[in-house]
């Protein structure tokens, strides 16, 4: 009986400690939250590690009525005052852009991260930018995956409620197929197995599982948030945003067209190295690159993703590489199954499509600089390219009918 009584004021002891431990943790987080939405119009048009990889700073841009989610690839880091991060930084027509995204993102790293983001996308409009090149090439390379891969997001999705069973147990097969990502977290793939083999017994076990993801997750979110608390503290201050107002954009496409007239008389003229990297090309060849892409499958996952969240997307498509596909031998009229591949998988989901398919072949749009994918181009957005993307955006933005 001595020992019981001895004995409680340290389990008393023991629970406040741990109260209180959780209590100042809870303050810090909301100080967290408090300043990353404080900071977020300074922060949205950058582009960093810790927006890519956490969740934070990219649920705070999702929450924001005069911010619009930009996702997509290495286009979004295009050294040029005309992308739509810079283009917007001051909201001049009333919402800045948030590019999330860098070199070697695809369609199934956007699948976890909009996945993760989850209620906090729905209703909400997102755009998302998308590189022609990833639908001609065989798959993803690891080591482009396991560059983007974030295990917070990763979590957030397989241990969050926003997806059915059935849409997770598909995503978690596709993750599985890059196993080097999972030597981050054996929690991770112990769930993403179970997931990936649907059986009753497997489910079982992954819901036995469930507490203990929600634990890793409420820790990985503690961490994210301290982070971009750090972050935050020493973000410089926005420098204020404009009064909206409206845009001539015919003379901002005009000037950007100037703009990149005037680099491509720049460019110092080198060997056609390109053509004898880049051999003749079947139109069999094509079809093939074409139709075996797995790109296409994670790309239907992301919109079977953004359709459980309810989120509202539109698709910006950049236009083939009219120039070099020419130069290869694979026609414009063949070109022309990319296009409806694409338009087809749009309307299946009616989601907005915009393809810039006018610009196959125009030299100003493309960047053709870019180093070249196995043989694919990959170029990026010119000047005027961006402009063209920018007024789609504004367009999307303010409920008008967007216009390539």
């Amino acid at each position: 009986m001595g020992s019981t009584r001895a004995g409680t004021p340290h389990l008393l002891s023991g629970v406040i400690a741990v109260g209180l431990i959780a209590a100042i943790l809870f303050v810090v987080r909301m100080i967290a939250i408090h300043l990353e939405h404080k900071t977020l119009h300074a922060v949205v048009p950058q582009v960093f590690q810790l927006k890519n990889q956490g969740l934070a700073f990219q649920r705070a841009a999702a929450q924001a009525r005069d911010v619009l989610p930009l996702y997509g690839s290495s286009e979004l880091l295009t050294p040029l005052p005309d992308r739509a991060s810079v283009f917007f930084r001051e909201a001049p027509t009333g919402f800045q852009a948030s590019p999330v995204g860098k070199v070697g993102t695809t369609p199934l790293i956007m699948v976890q991260k909009l996945a993760a983001l989850g209620p906090d996308l729905r209703g909400r409009k997102i755009a998302i930018s998308l590189s022609a090149v990833w639908f001609v090439a065989p798959d993803i390379t690891s080591y482009s995956y396991e560059g983007n891969f974030s295990v917070f997001a990763a979590s957030e999705f397989v241990f969050g409620s926003a997806l059915d069973f059935d849409l997770k147990r598909d995503i978690a097969s596709r993750m599985l197929q890059f196993p080097g990502t999972m030597e981050k977290s054996p929690l991770l793939e112990f769930a993403l197995k179970r997931l990936a083999s649907g059986g009753p017994l497997d489910r079982m076990i992954f819901c036995a599982l469930w507490p203990l993801g929600k634990v890793q997750n409420a820790m990985m979110d503690l961490q994210d948030h301290f982070a971009a608390l750090t972050y935050a503290l020493h973000a410089p201050k926005s420098a204020g945003l404009l009064h909206q107002q409206v845009l001539d954009w015919p003379s901002l496409i005009a000037k950007a067209n100037e703009t990149t007239n005037a680099s491509e008389k720049q460019k110092v003229t080198v060997p056609d190295t390109d053509k004898q990297m880049a051999p003749p090309r079947s139109d069999a060849w094509f079809l093939k690159q074409l139709n075996q892409a797995n790109q296409w499958r994670d790309l239907e996952l992301l919109f079977r993703v953004m359709t459980e969240i309810h989120a509202r997307p539109l698709l910006l498509s950049m236009p083939m590489d009219g120039q070099f596909y020419d130069q290869v031998g694979i026609s414009r009229s063949l070109r022309e199954c990319y296009y409806q591949k694409m338009r087809a998988l749009a309307q299946r989901y009616n989601f907005g499509l915009v393809e810039f398919e006018q610009h196959d072949e125009d030299p100003t749009f493309l960047d053709h600089r870019v180093p070249q994918l196995k043989h694919i181009p990959a170029p990026h957005l010119t000047a005027k390219g961006w402009m063209l993307y920018n007024r789609v955006l504004d367009d999307f933005f303010h409920g008008r009918v967007p216009r390539s």
